[in-house]
């Protein structure tokens, strides 16, 4: 953690200035309101407080509250959803039917790498401690319009930095899931990572092992989503083991394999502002047919291109031309086809199709690289 004098660190932990962009939905701040004159502390965190301060839109805004699951129910009746009340979280819904999770103020008791046993009764600071990077623990007060900035995410935002809170390893033995998601994270706002952050993500690698398909699957799935270049993504996880440890099958694809997954189609909508600035949004058919997952359409590429590698019919055309396509070929070396990776990819790795999804990455037209469109739920926001 940066060193810093008394009074540096309090004037960025707590400050009056509002970026023009941090403006919660009236929905949410009409729960805030609720609880807070019900005598409740309660703040914005999350990731829609990180995208706001970066210029990002981000439909899914969570509070942080005093209040118990049970004093929340009571205080919206009909109104909630208990999605997860042993861990402090409650869904309550607005009057358009939309969920906001409220979960109480929370510190970390025990865990074992997949699950926490929290309790309640912490302080703010408290329950921003024990998140995973300091870019995610900050916490904004709609009714006094302040912003709670203990741990700098706000300086990390600004030096383009993705540093854990505390001590990274302590953070990374919390919850394995974290490597994944800081490999998600600095892909997708173009950081770099904190060299003791980024040794505890590498020394997770051998126990990734033991996080559970679906939520590995997830990872996967939000971050052909989210991130405009999928490929840095998978790069950072071949380089910090995560390949090795969970997709045996990828860990030695080539270059040229690695930058083709960013002309994959993946499902989902375009979300406004998930990508960044100057980058174009990513998006994905609405009719997903059964096939495989990225991972899976990967593995099967080094042996397809072997077998059945061909160019697609806009480069097959340029070819055709009276130069003999020359300069073609190599300006689009990397738009190579590969017929049958997916059903190759199932075949060749049997450890990789534990984390298919029943939903085919699938090309519109427009090209080898053409526009997508589609709709996407806000779980693959965060």
């Amino acid at each position: 953690m940066h060193a810093a004098g008394d009074s540096d660190e309090s004037e960025r932990a707590s400050s009056p200035s509002r970026p023009a962009d941090l403006n919660p939905p009236a929905s949410v701040l009409d729960i805030a309101a609720r609880l807070e004159r019900a005598g409740f502390e309660t703040w914005c965190v999350g990731g829609a407080v990180r995208d706001a301060l970066v210029g990002q839109r981000h439909s899914d805004w969570d509070l942080a509250t005093a209040a118990t699951p049970e004093q929340v129910m009571q205080l919206f009746p009909r109104r909630t959803i208990p999605v997860g009340v042993p861990h402090g979280t409650v869904g309550v819904l607005d009057p358009a039917g939309v969920m906001h999770e409220v979960t109480t103020f929370r510190r970390d008791i025990r865990t074992d790498g997949r699950h926490a046993e929290v309790e309640f009764g912490a302080s703010l600071d408290e329950d921003l401690a024990r998140r995973d990077f300091t870019v995610n623990a900050i916490a904004y007060s709609p009714s006094r319009h302040v912003l709670h900035d203990p741990f700098d995410g706000r300086g990390d935002l600004r030096r383009h930095l993705l540093r854990a809170v505390g001590t990274p390893a302590d953070r990374m033995r919390e919850d394995r899931l974290r490597a994944l998601r800081a490999l998600r994270f600095a892909a997708r706002f173009d950081f770099e990572i904190e060299p003791a952050t980024w040794a505890a993500i590498v020394g997770s690698a051998s126990y990734l092992g033991h996080l559970s398909a679906e939520r590995v699957k997830e990872e996967l799935t939000k971050t052909m989503v989210q991130v405009a270049r999928p490929s840095r993504a998978l790069v950072l996880w071949r380089e910090s083991g995560a390949l090795a440890a969970l997709v045996p099958g990828l860990a030695g694809v080539d270059a040229v394999t690695v930058a083709s997954i960013d002309c994959l189609a993946q499902p989902g909508r375009t979300i406004d502002g998930d990508t960044r600035a100057g980058h174009s949004k990513r998006s994905a058919s609405p009719t997903p047919t059964r096939s495989g997952s990225p991972a899976l359409a990967l593995v099967g590429k080094p042996s397809a291109r072997r077998s059945n590698m061909r160019y697609s019919p806009a480069i097959q055309y340029q070819m055709g031309r009276s130069d003999g396509g020359s300069r073609t070929r190599a300006a689009h070396a990397s738009h190579r086809c590969f017929a049958s990776h997916p059903r190759a990819g199932a075949r060749n790795a049997p450890v990789a199709r534990r984390h298919r999804c029943r939903g085919r990455w699938r090309r519109s037209t427009g090209g080898p690289c053409g526009a997508r469109t589609g709709t996407q739920s806000n779980s693959l926001i965060s």
